[in-house]
């Protein structure tokens, strides 16, 4: 967990093409400030902010005046987020300290590298988990984002059924939630489905479980359901997915996890 498996850094850009990550990444500004667009939206971001984004999640990074950036890639983070998220960085810097130190790390060629970029992913995530409770959420919003952490992984988990019987508007705690957390309800609980399949699916081939066993230990009712999401999703099917890792076990370790992503069609 909160393994650095890439750092990066972009000098003064204006545009970084639409592509996915197979792990987490995690893009601290630097200077500048830009917008971070995906299939169904956008976040905006300026100098001193982190924007977390979640592996196989299709992104392109734009600026009118021009963007710099330390970028990590880490895998399995220890964070409650399952959507894009905006983070910034207190008045100290202490999250850029530790940015700035893990790519010095990952650039050098010490020994002793390994153990330093571990305990700089650790202390990232930690600073990142910390700064994601300073951001004041509605008590309720919390209890939805609690039930759907504790029950994604039944097939029988009915979330309009428990939204329903809350003592609020039902249309009111929808928007709510997607006021303060970007995403509605739905679409947070499949994504934490889809998020722990995909990493699921990175060790199927180890452990034996199939695609349909994963979507059901993901609480997925119907495994053709559960490949049309991951495909809408991540633009590339479950089964494929685990093929391709399999057949990069043979290939040069490249620098980053980035994957090529078609444009939109429009």
């Amino acid at each position: 967990m909160n393994e650095i498996i890439y750092a990066g850094r972009h000098e003064m850009m204006l545009t970084v093409n639409r592509h996915a990550h197979e792990s987490w990444e995690f893009v601290y500004c630097t200077e500048g400030g830009g917008e971070f667009s995906f299939d169904d939206g956008a976040l905006t971001y300026r100098k001193g902010d982190v924007v977390i984004i979640p592996p196989l999640l299709p992104h392109a990074n734009s600026s009118e005046k021009g963007f710099e950036n330390i970028h990590l890639n880490i895998s399995m983070p220890t964070l409650s987020a399952t959507a894009p998220s905006v983070i910034q960085d207190d008045s100290n810097r202490f999250l850029l300290d530790a940015f700035r130190a893990a790519l010095y790390h990952y650039q050098c060629s010490r020994p002793e590298k390994d153990i330093f970029l571990s305990a700089y992913g650790n202390l990232i995530c930690c600073y990142l988990a910390a700064y994601q409770k300073d951001k004041r959420r509605s008590p309720v919003v919390e209890e939805i984002e609690r039930d759907i952490l504790e029950h994604f992984d039944d097939p029988s988990y009915e979330l309009d059924e428990y939204m329903r019987s809350l003592p609020f508007n039902y249309d009111y705690l929808r928007k709510l939630f997607q006021k303060e957390m970007l995403i509605t309800p739905h679409q947070y609980l499949n994504n934490k489905r889809l998020q722990i399949a995909a990493e699921a699916l990175v060790g199927a081939e180890m452990t034996g479980v199939s695609v349909t066993d994963v979507s059901r230990l993901c609480g997925f009712r119907e495994p053709l359901y559960f490949s049309r999401m991951f495909k809408k999703k991540y633009g590339v099917a479950p089964s494929f997915y685990v093929q391709s890792r399999r057949g990069s076990n043979n290939s040069p370790i490249q620098d980053s996890d980035v994957m090529k992503v078609k444009p939109l069609e429009k």
